[in-house]
């Protein structure tokens, strides 16, 4: 069985908040676990990339959290414009 490291660890628990956080919103959770899913590709190695996301996943559960809130951006790095 292997340990998770520390930043692993703080992703992991990311997931569960954003799921318990998705089940007030219909639709929520399939894309959750979709963006979550792409986003494991990423290197290990590639912390600075992960630590990016998590601190943008952090705001982005704020705004899920939000009673307002009826859809998210994405959590992952897509392609800019042209």
């Amino acid at each position: 069985m292997s340990r998770h490291s520390k930043l692993q660890k703080q992703v992991l628990a990311l997931y569960r908040q954003f799921l318990r956080a998705g089940k007030e919103k219909p639709g929520f959770i399939p894309r959750i676990r979709d963006e979550f899913r792409e986003n494991s590709r990423i290197k290990k190695t590639d912390v600075m990339h992960i630590e990016y996301l998590y601190r943008r996943g952090q705001r982005q559960l704020e705004q899920l959290r939000d009673v307002n809130t009826k859809q998210l951006g994405s959590f992952s790095k897509g392609n800019g414009p042209g």
